[in-house]
């Protein structure tokens, strides 16, 4: 595979020496955890639609740039973090942050002070995430939406009417939890466990012996990060347990691990198979760039997330506040942004409620669109 750093080195060259703007460079931060794989594509997204940006003379025949900070997934990180790029001068935006528990710590940073700042997060889904304040934004759907979506799934096409539930004891396991059980309940399935785990917990293996003495379920559903399903998929295995996976967008990634999770089902805002023009673009340049990988979720609302911005500043200027203020009629008073990631168009709260969820399913090392029975 080719080098990602050095390809994007390249056409950032490239990109902005074809500027040849004396203004200098419009700022857009990046936060999220880019030392572990969900944020490296995260940053690749970015990156990639800077380069684009740049490549088309820039906004206002200015280059984009980043500022890339790294949080750690860490809400006492990403609070740093927030206050280092809110006092960046010449910064007027963020993009950020990835999770939901290190979006929510930092949000009452970019809402407070005299000039805040827009955050708009690629994948923070978390409901609480833009009740914080005005300048928070996000482009993937709420918890509300997946917890439902894979109750919907587990019901309908699984055949399930009992299931475990595994959450990790977080902002966003908490929220994709709470929401299935309510789903899956309403539609007249029961809840039979549900054990909440953090990322230090040695074993698995008392939950799920507990689950398999009691007669078992008909799916189990993990509210979680790729971790802690790798480590359940492989705890399951080595019982000689097998029951139906479920999990939301965090699992992500689980595709290309060392444990099997052949069969898992996988809620997500977006897939790469995404039938679109726009979309088949997209998944095509990243493919150009980084070799022959595929963008998850993350990368792929970062990307429209930095696209976004542009036209939004193309518009109104590198000015903090008239950023928000348009920003905030996107799919009402201005149009709404057609991005690879389906249609953006930002409520009064700064939610995309018409966004779609799908569920997806790994095959072949890959996650693919789930078709129903």
């Amino acid at each position: 595979m080719r080098n990602p750093r050095t390809i994007l080195s390249l056409l950032f060259a490239a990109a902005v020496s074809g500027c040849g703007s004396s203004d200098g460079p419009i700022l857009i931060g990046l936060a999220g955890p880019f030392s572990e794989q969900r944020g490296i594509s995260m940053q690749l997204g970015a990156e990639l639609a800077v380069a684009e940006i740049n490549d088309m003379g820039g906004i206002r025949g200015r280059p984009l740039e980043l500022v890339i900070e790294d949080d750690s997934a860490s809400t006492e990180v990403a609070v740093r973090v927030a206050r280092e790029l809110y006092g960046t001068p010449g910064l007027v935006a963020v993009v950020g942050h990835l999770n939901s528990g290190a979006t929510i710590a930092a949000a009452p940073i970019y809402n407070g002070g005299s000039r805040p700042v827009v955050q708009i997060s690629p994948s923070a889904s978390s409901p609480q995430v833009t009740e914080v304040g005005p300048y928070t934004f996000r482009v993937c759907p709420s918890d509300l939406v997946h917890g439902a979506r894979l109750a919907e799934w587990a019901w309908e096409e699984v055949g399930a009417r009992t299931a475990a539930v595994l959450y990790q004891n977080d902002a966003y396991g908490r929220g994709v939890r709470t929401t299935f059980q309510q789903s899956f309940e309403a539609l007249g399935g029961a809840v039979v466990s549900e054990d909440p785990f953090v990322a230090p917990l040695p074993t698995f293996e008392p939950y799920l012996l507990r689950l398999s003495r009691r007669g078992g379920a008909d799916a189990v559903m993990i509210a979680g990060t790729r971790a802690g399903a790798e480590r359940i998929i492989a705890t399951l295995d080595s019982l000689g347990v097998s029951y139906p996976v479920l999990g939301g967008d965090g699992l992500s990634g689980i595709e290309s691990s060392d444990v099997d999770a052949t069969g898992v089902l996988i809620s997500s805002a977006y897939l790469p198979d995404r039938i679109s023009p726009r979309n088949e673009a997209f998944v095509a340049a990243y493919q150009a760039a980084f070799g022959d990988v595929r963008p998850d979720h993350r990368g792929a609302g970062a990307y429209d997330a930095v696209h976004l911005l542009a036209r939004v500043i193309d518009e109104v200027g590198p000015d903090r506040r008239r950023i928000q203020r348009y920003l905030a009629t996107v799919g009402t008073e201005s149009a709404p942004f057609q991005g690879v990631t389906g249609v953006i168009a930002f409520d009064e709260n700064g939610d995309v409620p018409e966004k779609e969820v799908v569920i997806g399913v790994v095959q072949g090392g890959r996650i693919v669109t789930a078709v129903r029975q």
